[in-house]
């Protein structure tokens, strides 16, 4: 299927968000507080460092939100549309990758927003069965939600294109209909042949 102009930039657009997303996301992975960077000036106390995670976690939420939203204002709501379309493949296809697509997002813009406001604590202490710990988050949290973003978009495109695809067999069966109904609209059966009258009965005819 040929996509045209404005099919072609959603499609860009959405992806170098994605991309976006998810680079960011394994940056901040790579910018976490680790355990060995936090300070104790008292056993009751920890003093974390200033980290770029933070930052770093929210861009990926963010550009994340926006490549979702630009999906779905792009392709309108698809649970609202019914039709004989719902029969085809294609739109199987778009219906069960926007499922997975939304599904995957909610988990991955989770997992941003949390880690980024657990990476984000100064000078904390906290209280366990009366011991005391410091809490850093675990590894692998960023770089899972990189991975889930990027998955999310990439299943967002493919439910566009597909949606799309659906449409355009939808409207070439209908102009196919259209024009077998004007066809069928057309005298099936042809014209009587003319009666050729000889001029001297036409005229015989008159006179009597």
């Amino acid at each position: 299927m040929k996509l045209e102009k404005k099919e072609l930039g959603v499609c860009f657009v959405v992806g170098f968000l994605g991309l976006l997303s998810a680079a960011t996301g394994f940056a901040a992975e790579a910018k976490r507080i680790r355990f060995y960077q936090i300070e104790f000036p008292s056993p009751t106390e920890c003093i974390y460092p200033r980290s770029p995670a933070l930052g770093l976690a929210l861009t990926a939420a963010v550009s994340l939100m926006m490549a979702q939203i630009i999906i779905n204002i792009a392709t309108g709501c698809i649970c609202c549309r019914n039709g004989p379309h719902q029969s085809h493949s294609n739109w199987t296809i778009a219906l069960i990758c926007f499922i997975f697509s939304w599904f995957i997002f909610v988990i991955a813009f989770l997992l941003l927003l949390t880690g980024a406001a657990l990476n984000d604590q100064h000078g904390d202490e906290s209280a366990y069965f009366s011991s005391y710990y410091c809490y850093v988050i675990r590894a692998g949290v960023f770089a899972g939600a990189a991975i889930l973003s990027l998955i999310s978009v990439v299943l967002g495109i493919i439910y566009y294109i597909a949606l799309i695809s659906s449409r355009n067999r939808d409207a070439s069966v209908f102009v196919g209909s259209g024009q077998g109904n004007i066809a069928m609209g057309q005298p099936q059966f042809p014209p009587p042949n003319p009666v050729f009258v000889h001029e001297d009965t036409y005229v015989r005819r008159q006179f009597t």
